[in-house]
């Protein structure tokens, strides 16, 4: 969504934000309390209230808020958002969904596609397969209190390639095509399903914190997009957008290289910021250029951090749906 935003704009009103579902995901839990950030930096923190989707109904009779602004899944069939859309549309709220694990639940979006008045997709192309209207793509972001580290060039950088994330098919893929030069390099690949190519790879699980730790000892990260399907056999969305491991990480100072299947990625950051291959020989050539270079991987991920604290937070983001709202009719 390239459009002016307005940086110091301030709102009225105030916000409930419902999610969480019995089954919902650690990762998906974190990106509610990033976005509540967002919010709370629009609206003041005391105008932004978060709610079980179980009590969310309860809670609107009670508060009254301007906005009802639902995330994450809509797939468990245990999470029902359409007691609280009709309880907002008593009081006079409007309701908007942010689907934040588009593409890959897109066959199960007639869940939601007819209770709330606005649908953001985090995906640009799945975007595009709603059957109503009023449908915007905006991408995830990062959080400036959970994310972003001041680059401490100080620190020794020990680990020569990094990545933290599920070994998914495509992801062990394309890192068994890196292997004839990861096997010569210091790297650290972790997360369920890798410990079995060997030494360098583990299964284990890393909390958020630990992974900075990582990115301020990593030279180079490995950034792999993944491709664990729920719901997504109608029309087989390929996802096109980056997701939200990008930003947080370029805003933790981390010296991304990006694995890319499309090409926007460029949307939001360009080469000398997040430099990109497609297969081993560019990967070697970005090995080439960055690996021994000290000066220019600081300089890169600078780049980077400033481009996403200037551009791509949960602040931005929020800033981003009440200016098209405003613009199309849905807030005064």
């Amino acid at each position: 969504m390239a459009k002016q935003i307005s940086e110091k704009a301030k709102y009225s009103g105030r916000v409930l934000i419902c999610s969480g579902g019995r089954f919902e995901s650690q990762a998906n839990a974190q990106i509610r309390e990033a976005i509540m950030s967002g919010w709370a930096e629009c609206f003041g923190e005391e105008n932004v209230i978060a709610a079980n989707i179980s009590g969310a109904a309860a809670s609107i009779k009670y508060l009254k808020p301007t906005i009802i602004f639902a995330i994450g899944s809509y797939l468990p069939e245990s999470t029902y958002f359409g007691e609280v859309c009709r309880e907002a549309k008593k009081v006079g709220a409007r309701t908007v969904f942010w689907a934040t694990e588009d593409p890959y639940e897109q066959d199960a979006n007639y869940r939601i596609a007819d209770d709330f008045d606005v649908v953001f997709s985090c995906e640009r192309w799945g975007s595009n397969f709603y059957t109503r209207k009023d449908v915007w793509h905006l991408p995830l972001a990062a959080c400036q209190r959970l994310h972003y580290r001041p680059i401490d060039e100080t620190v020794e950088r020990t680990i020569d390639v990094l990545f933290c994330g599920v070994a998914f098919t495509n992801r062990k893929d394309i890192v068994r095509g890196l292997l004839p030069t990861l096997r010569n390099l210091n790297i650290k690949i972790v997360g369920p399903g890798w410990g079995e190519l060997g030494v360098g790879f583990s299964d284990a699980r890393i909390e958020k914190d630990q992974l900075v730790q990582f990115y301020q000892r990593s030279k180079l990260v490995l950034n792999l997009g993944r491709s664990l399907h729920f719901e997504n056999k109608r029309f087989m969305i390929a996802p096109s957008t980056p997701g939200p491991r990008t930003y947080e990480a370029a805003a933790a100072g981390a010296m991304q290289v990006f694995h890319e299947d499309t090409y926007e990625l460029r949307d939001y950051y360009t080469k000398e910021e997040i430099p990109s291959f497609s297969n081993k020989r560019d990967f070697d050539r970005l090995l080439e250029r960055y690996l021994d270079d000290n000066e220019l991987r600081l300089e890169t991920a600078k780049k980077a951090q400033a481009r996403t604290m200037a551009e791509h937070t949960y602040g931005h983001r929020i800033r981003q749906a009440l200016d098209l709202m405003k613009e199309e009719g849905f807030l005064s």
